[in-house]
């Protein structure tokens, strides 16, 4: 038995008030499990730890398949460890097997608001204001109380990124977990950053036109071009050139003009421009 006020043995005297009731007020997690069950052993700890951080925010009611053989009846329990989530009464999601902890948080964080995610919130509307400054201050002060939350890493790279630190904000997007990079935000800024590197020494776009009037196989102009065209959001246009330059020379840059049309696709999401421009694309290389 746990001395944790956060950690609960569910039987089914109890269920009803600790579990239905409880989640009413509290998200409650159930772990179904056995003694003989060896990833069970593996969770547990895991889960017991997650209750202790959390400190309250969910509460982790344990159930002994083996002692409460009618409550794994009543929710169908066929494998263990299964995972419930309760909140209003109600199981509102679930997982089966003894996942990583990083999985568990994500799976939690779905369900848990976290302060830290207010102040991130808070921070975005101060850059959008164009207020970097005051939006690195809370993000940082933020990191240090809540060093786990992915979304503080990304608010800062955003922030550095508007502040005029583009390495620091590269730095810390190469730092995240591979699935916060798949992040469409993470994607667009990554491009962003890119297309600003690229820009960062280039001639200005009369020169760059200039070179390729007098050179149409001047491909690094072409290049260019495209970056300075993304920074000034005429996304059409970049794509236009970026076509050219695959038609001309695919291998360039090791494939550069492909990869930089699918980085303005990231940046573009759900524009209309991406399936048109997409579909040129494929035609190019099939």
């Amino acid at each position: 038995m746990s001395n944790s006020p956060y950690i609960i043995e569910i039987t089914e005297d109890n269920y009803q008030t600790d579990v239905v009731e409880q989640s009413h007020r509290v998200p409650v997690l159930v772990d179904f499990w056995a003694s003989w069950c060896q990833p069970c052993q593996m969770l547990m700890p895991v889960l017991a730890k997650l209750a202790e951080e959390y400190g309250g925010k969910f509460i982790l009611a344990k159930v002994n398949t083996e002692e409460q053989q009618g409550l794994a009846a009543q929710f169908g329990i066929r494998s263990i460890p299964t995972v419930k989530l309760f909140k209003d009464g109600q199981p509102v999601d679930e997982f089966a097997g003894a996942l990583p902890e990083s999985e568990i948080r994500r799976f939690l964080d779905r369900h848990i608001p976290r302060e830290s995610d207010a102040l991130v919130e808070k921070a975005r509307q101060l850059l959008l204001a164009g207020d970097a400054d005051q939006a690195l201050k809370i993000l940082e002060a933020t990191k240090a109380t809540d060093p786990a939350n992915v979304n503080v890493d990304i608010a800062l790279a955003q922030a550095h990124a508007a502040s005029g630190q583009p390495d620091r904000a590269l730095e810390i997007l190469q730092g995240l977990p591979l699935e916060a990079r798949e992040k469409p935000e993470v994607q667009r800024l990554e491009g962003l950053l890119h297309f600003e590197a690229l820009a960062t020494d280039a001639p200005d776009e009369s020169t760059l036109s200039r070179r390729l009037e007098q050179n149409p196989d001047d491909h690094e102009a072409r290049r260019l071009l495209a970056a300075r065209k993304v920074l000034q959001e005429d996304y059409a246009g970049a794509l236009d050139l970026l076509l050219e330059l695959m038609r001309k020379d695919r291998g360039y840059g090791d494939d550069a003009a492909r990869k930089d049309m699918v980085r303005i696709f990231d940046l573009l999401g759900d524009d209309p421009l991406v399936p048109r421009y997409r579909s040129r694309m494929m035609n190019l290389l099939y």
